[in-house]
């Protein structure tokens, strides 16, 4: 059953050698966006994007946008979201949460809530849970030690598996921090994970900044797990710093989409094109959406048929 959910994606089930796979005719792509990018954008307007979410949502869509990635915080969020879904016809094929998987005390409690949000989720469609394990702080530089990394994996692998027992597929994400160090907190995820029950939410630009804006880490990271990745996270810089619209610039993303192509891997696309200090600021959100959209949509053309 679970293979059969993944296949009949409206994204269509990415190719490759993931157990979850059993695509057998692709279907047309539809980019969504996270709500982090449109949550940045509002800042520096000095709104809020959870004020008036309905108002949110329809500025959301007249950016030509149809596929929507919420970070959800608790099951009663699917419920409040649920009608404005609805309404502006959006289609919520993978959610972000939060996650707390590197201490004992916390990993139970943590793996109930995200069930919980799956379990209300698959009633509006959703396939895809994207997790980022929470770091020791964020913003911080305490790294993990190998005791709670060990803690962390066994959690993720056990998250998964119950995921994977509701017809939902667990998108493993990462920011920076899991970078350093050689990328210890990042490669200990994938080799002692399953791949049939951790999937790979490839966040190209964290990677990219995390490794010291390195795109040789970048497509390292592809060539080892790339059969593994399930979502893709888009945003772009221009010398390090976020730019307003997802286009050309530090990381090549036309040797990614080429790829992925040769992997054989097609993914659900999402644009995560926020604004940072030192962002451009010359568009509105809807202006900025609508143009890094056309971008997406003619760069991944080849996995539309």
């Amino acid at each position: 059953m679970f293979v059969k959910a993944i296949a009949n994606l409206a994204v269509a089930s990415f190719i490759g050698s993931h157990p979850a796979v059993a695509a057998k005719a692709a279907k047309p792509l539809a980019i969504a966006c996270n709500q982090y990018p449109w949550f940045t954008f509002l800042q520096r307007q000095g709104r809020n994007w959870s004020a008036d979410l309905d108002n949110s949502l329809r500025e959301f869509t007249q950016s030509g946008l149809t596929g929507y990635e919420p970070i959800i915080e608790a099951a009663k969020d699917i419920s409040l979201l649920a009608p404005l879904l609805k309404k502006y016809n959006l289609q919520m094929r993978s959610l972000y949460v939060n996650s707390v998987l590197h201490k004992p005390e916390e990993i139970e409690k943590s793996i109930y809530s995200v069930v919980a949000i799956a379990e209300a989720a698959t009633a509006v469609g959703t396939q895809i849970i994207v997790t980022n394990p929470s770091p020791i702080r964020w913003g911080g530089p305490e790294d993990k030690d190998d005791k709670q990394l060990e803690l962390q994996a066994a959690a993720l692998g056990k998250l998964g598996k119950e995921l994977r027992k509701r017809d939902i597929l667990l998108a493993y994400h990462t920011h920076d921090p899991e970078m350093r160090n050689a990328a210890r907190e990042f490669h200990h995820m994938m080799l002692h994970t399953d791949p049939k029950d951790v999937s790979l939410c490839l966040d190209a630009h964290w990677i990219y900044r995390g490794s010291g804006n390195s795109q040789v880490a970048l497509f390292d990271i592809v060539r080892l797990y790339g059969k593994r990745i399930s979502e893709l996270h888009l945003r772009q810089s221009k010398a390090g710093i976020w730019t307003e619209v997802f286009g050309e610039g530090d990381i090549d993303y036309k040797r990614l989409v080429k790829a992925l192509q040769t992997l054989k891997v097609r993914p659900h696309v999402v644009l995560e094109q926020a604004v940072e200090k030192g962002s451009p600021n010359t568009l509105t959100a809807i202006e900025a959406h609508r143009q890094s959209l056309t971008y997406a949509n003619d760069l991944f053309a080849g996995f539309a048929n």
